[in-house]
């Protein structure tokens, strides 16, 4: 975003006039924008004078007092380039364009789209296609139908691709108020990351609500987003799309396991985004995040006067990740005195009926549960309605006994009814005034403390004088591509200490000779980089011994090579020794995306890696213990570390190569496409890449190893 458009956006954001263009949607709009108290001028623009009633307006652009630093435009589409060139000839600083009818239908909008922008210049354009932008700090608003929110100081913004989803969470009943509502639209100009970046050092701006569907500038958005985790200011993503999208080749198997939601799966994890699957579980976790603050690791202490409520705790928690340490045997003799006899000692703790609304006791209970140091409190409660208030008190006192124990515990604290709605707006204010948060069904806190615990761990992390990572990208020519055969690829690993079998590069003449030398068991592959899937042409042979006649085995390979080719393949064969002593196969995948930068993919690997889905992402530059987190999610992690009493792995000598790999995708970043081992063999005498795929821009640029 160049200077004069950031001004041009302060403009649009807090601005001093704002004019509306066109009919009863700009009409509309002017006349909610005056009733939200906006204290700057309000102009309508019309070729019918007094379209806008009372409030002033005007039939041209040229005749509006002076340059408006915000335009609600909503005219049919054709005459929207026309106007916007008007309104910049006049000085306008920025427009929103509720108009539709451009890129989102394809060919039939894009020309009248790229029209728009270059009209637009250096304003600040958000849309087209777009609600609008409302801004609740000062009441200017620009939005054309009826909305929920109230003025306020501070608050959390929302940001979002989705129009329709901003009118729903701006009716919400979870008593989570915004300072900004702004719409993105098809971003033709202005897109969520620069909504972000603007508004990131905004002190009315509590946290960020994103509904994203695509960003076009990743880097600018992980910066972004790095300036808003300086201020302690959370970022909470609705990212549609999980659906499996293949990448952009499908050459390698890591095209098929890092689709595009993986990588953002990975980015949103690395930088501290608290990614959530729905609307409601965003309003949740933006509520949790600016009103009681960050649990700073998933150890959870939970409270309740039901059993019923133990259990579903229990199953909420341990499908989100949440952990419920015990208390330990000081804690339960502490809990003793307090606790009735019929009460159970543990986490969650239900504190059963007879201490209902014993405030006094029910505190002392609390802060001895909460005494072993935990990251996140949880008290589970359900109001009944107003009208049924006899047995309010007792509520209020058990809530008022928890908050000053959690307060005094110095950890983030919220109440959550099991069913949403018995939650009332009373209470709801009220814990919000305390800083506790109010949380609507348990399914919904439990997945809402877990969402703000990653940004809780990016926090800590930043506090400690941790980097913000912000992705590298690497544009590579990609047109001329060329696949290195796996001899190639392979030299390439091992002149960087990634261990590969020992070898010989031979010709079918040759190879009987090849494996006398080698010794056996060994394995027998055609070398071709035509040919880079060896077992579907069945050009790759295991376990030959001394019994093979491996000169006819070589002569077999060579001749359903050149069948699959449908031409007379090279005679080039690879003689290896077969690796024993196997704990678990890996794949260990780097793909060089445009948008993301680097990516390492580690999965359960072997013929199965795809059935198997068992796969991590790690956006790189890695550190060791980004890859030690990478490996422990996955399935194969049980393999490793010696299943029923099986062999181990040497975990450190595994992270150790795939630092290797790290390093060896920065050095050719330049020109490199994507990578493969599969497998990487892990067995107890160390790691080994059995097989190698890359494909690079250049081939010149790889440095030649081997013949």
């Amino acid at each position: 975003m160049t200077p004069t458009r950031r001004t041009n956006l302060q403009r649009l954001l807090a601005p001093r006039h704002i004019a509306f263009v066109g009919g009863d949607s700009a009409v509309f709009a002017a006349r909610q924008c005056a009733a939200g108290h906006f204290k700057g001028e309000i102009w309508g623009l019309n070729p019918q004078p007094n379209r806008f009633g009372a409030i002033p307006s005007y039939t041209s652009v040229e005749a509006l007092p002076e340059a408006p630093d915000a335009v609600f435009l909503a005219v049919p589409r054709q005459g929207v380039p026309g106007v916007v060139c008007e309104l910049r000839e006049k000085g306008a600083g920025g427009i929103v364009c509720y108009s539709a009818g451009f890129g989102e239908l394809g060919d039939d909008g894009v020309d009248l789209e790229r029209e728009l922008v270059t009209a637009c210049g250096e304003m600040a354009l958000a849309g087209p296609n777009v609600f609008g932008l409302l801004n609740y700090i000062t009441g200017a608003h620009l939005w054309p139908f009826s909305h929920g929110g109230k003025p306020v100081e501070r608050g959390p913004a929302i940001l979002s691709q989705s129009g329709m989803l901003s009118g729903y969470l701006l009716t919400n009943r979870r008593s989570v108020h915004f300072s900004y509502v702004i719409g993105a639209g098809n971003q033709s100009v202005l897109g969520v990351e620069d909504y972000l970046d603007y508004l990131a050092d905004d002190p009315a701006v509590t946290g960020f609500g994103l509904y994203i569907e695509t960003l076009r500038d990743i880097p600018r958005f992980a910066e972004a987003v790095g300036r808003a985790l300086d201020r302690g200011v959370p970022v909470v993503a609705l990212k549609a799309g999980r659906s499996t999208l293949a990448a952009q080749t499908a050459l390698t198997h890591t095209g098929s396991l890092a689709g595009e939601d993986a990588l953002y799966q990975s980015l949103f994890d690395r930088i501290g985004v608290a990614r959530v699957p729905s609307p409601s579980l965003l309003l949740e976790t933006l509520q949790m995040l600016t009103t009681a603050g960050a649990p700073s690791g998933p150890r959870l202490a939970a409270f309740t006067c039901s059993g019923g409520d133990v259990a579903m705790l229990a199953d909420c928690a341990e499908q989100e990740g949440l952990v419920f340490d015990p208390p330990d045997q000081a804690t339960e003799r502490n809990l003793r005195q307090w606790l009735p006899q019929i009460a159970t000692v543990g986490n969650p703790l239900d504190y059963t009926t007879p201490l209902w609304g014993q405030e006094e006791t029910l505190e002392k209970v609390f802060a001895a549960a909460l005494a072993p140091g935990y990251d996140a409190a949880l008290l589970v409660q359900d109001y009944p309605p107003l009208d049924l208030g006899e047995d309010r008190p007792y509520y209020q006192a058990d809530a008022r006994a928890f908050m000053r124990a959690a307060a005094n515990a110095s950890i983030p604290a919220a109440v959550c009814s099991s069913l949403p709605e018995n939650l009332d707006p009373d209470t709801q204010a009220t814990l919000i005034e305390n800083g506790v948060a109010p949380l609507q069904g348990i399914g919904e806190a439990t997945a809402a403390i877990r969402a703000a615990a990653v940004f809780g761990k990016a926090l800590g992390n930043r506090q400690r004088g941790g980097d913000h990572f912000i992705p590298s990208c690497h544009p590579v020519e990609r047109s001329e591509s060329a696949l290195l055969d796996e001899w190639h690829g392979k030299q390439l690993l091992a002149a960087r200490q990634i261990r590969i079998p020992q070898g010989e590069l031979c010709s079918t003449r040759d190879a009987a000779e090849s494996a006398r030398r080698i010794g056996f068991p060994v394995a027998l592959k055609l070398v071709s980089s035509a040919l880079p899937h060896k077992s579907e042409h069945g050009i790759v042979r295991l376990n030959l011994g001394e019994t093979d006649d491996i000169g006819a085995v070589a002569q077999d390979v060579l001749a359903l090579g050149s069948k699959a080719l449908g031409r007379p393949v090279e005679d080039r064969i690879l003689i290896e020794q077969m690796a024993d002593g196997l704990i678990a196969e890996l794949l260990i995948g780097v793909q060089n995306d445009p948008q993301f930068g680097l990516v390492m993919t580690i999965a359960g690997g072997g013929t199965l890696v795809e059935l198997m889905s068992d796969a991590a992402t790690v956006l790189l530059p890695a550190e060791p213990a980004d890859l030690v987190e990478a490996l422990s999610s996955l399935r194969v992690m049980s393999l490793l570390q010696g299943y029923r009493g099986r062999a181990e792995a040497d975990l450190d000598e595994l992270v150790d190569v795939l630092m290797k790999v790290n390093t060896m995708a920065l050095e050719l970043a330049h020109t490199l496409i994507e990578m493969d081992i599969n497998p990487l063999s892990v067995s107890e005498h160390g790691c080994m890449a059995v097989d190698a795929l890359i494909r690079v821009g250049d081939r010149n640029a790889v440095p030649t190893a081997g013949n």
